[in-house]
């Protein structure tokens, strides 16, 4: 049994995290959600905490029962940081360094793979700002799974849309499977 710290951020794709949290718990993963503030308003902390068996993290003054703050105790326990849906926003926070939520705290101080799963409007995609970041992240040793392709919540039809909710699940498990480089 491996450690998912999933990672969801404002996209009304977070809606298919609840799906993955199931999914990866039924493939016997530990899973503890860390939702960004945007996130909370589209899929609740009640929902994940249900799902995941465990509680929620969604601020870094979210202390539990112990003196070590929660994002740096979830960042040294994490197999893997998967983050479903990624923002453009959290993609650009992650390349530049910036720390200012439970999520981007976290993902500084772990030293476990990252898998990235974006979800975002196409145009935003494709901006030479985010493909910038993308590549930044990529030769940090981060991995993408998606975008795919499709209607958007928007309205436009094309890429953007959160991967194939399954399909993340199974290269969660390839990732843990192959270990640490």
């Amino acid at each position: 049994m491996k450690t998912i710290i999933l990672g969801v951020s404002g996209s009304i794709a977070a809606y298919k995290a609840a799906d993955l949290t199931s999914q990866l718990v039924k493939r016997h993963h530990t899973v503890f959600a860390v939702l960004t503030e945007n996130a909370a308003q589209f899929v609740g902390p009640m929902t994940f905490q249900t799902l995941s068996k465990n509680p929620v993290t969604s601020g870094v003054f979210d202390e539990r029962d112990s003196w070590r703050p929660t994002h740096i105790d979830l960042a040294d326990r994490a197999d893997l940081l998967l983050i479903a849906p990624a923002t453009a926003n959290i993609i650009a926070k992650l390349a530049l360094g910036i720390a200012d939520d439970a999520l981007t705290s976290l993902a500084l101080a772990t030293r476990a793979p990252l898998l990235i799963a974006p979800a975002m409007n196409g145009k935003m995609w494709l901006h030479a700002a985010t493909q910038q970041n993308i590549a930044t992240l990529k030769s940090r040793g981060a991995e993408f799974i998606g975008p795919g392709e499709g209607m958007l919540a928007c309205g436009y039809e094309g890429l953007g849309r959160l991967w194939n909710v399954s399909e993340i699940a199974a290269k969660a498990d390839e990732i843990l499977l192959r270990g640490p480089d």
